[in-house]
């Protein structure tokens, strides 16, 4: 049983782009579905699809290169753990990188953008941090 889903989806994506894969495939969850949602609005990843594979739900994600080859996900690290969650308040959401990096956060209303979290004045619990 796997402890940390949303750790194992950031290592598939991590590894996917440093092999240079076109697409990698991690198993489906509600939550790990939001989080590759916000990663595309944010420009980090070109799309996803979910797929039924030998029963069981996968997501498809598609992974993004720059023109010349290099992936556009410079930076991925899981900010909450399992064993150690980190909450904060709406005016206390850091920003990544000054600015050029994006936290993504579970909140009340959904998995949101670090801007979007700080636009609707909520706060949460902070899963990851790329750039």
């Amino acid at each position: 049983m796997r402890a940390d889903p949303v750790a194992d989806l950031l290592t598939c994506i991590r590894n996917g782009l440093h092999a240079h894969k076109e697409r990698v495939d991690v198993p489906w969850s509600r939550l790990k579905e939001a989080v590759v949602k916000t990663f595309i609005q944010e420009g980090f990843l070109r799309e996803f699809t979910t797929i039924e594979e030998k029963g069981h739900q996968q997501l498809r994600i598609w992974l993004k290169y720059d023109a010349a080859g290099h992936p556009v996900l410079r930076g991925i690290k899981r900010v909450s753990k399992p064993s150690l969650r980190t909450y904060v308040k709406a005016d206390q959401i850091p920003s990544v990188q000054n600015g050029l990096g994006v936290s993504v956060i579970s909140t009340s209303r959904g998995v949101l953008a670090d801007r979007e979290a700080r636009t609707l004045r909520v706060g949460g619990e902070i899963l990851c941090s790329m750039w």
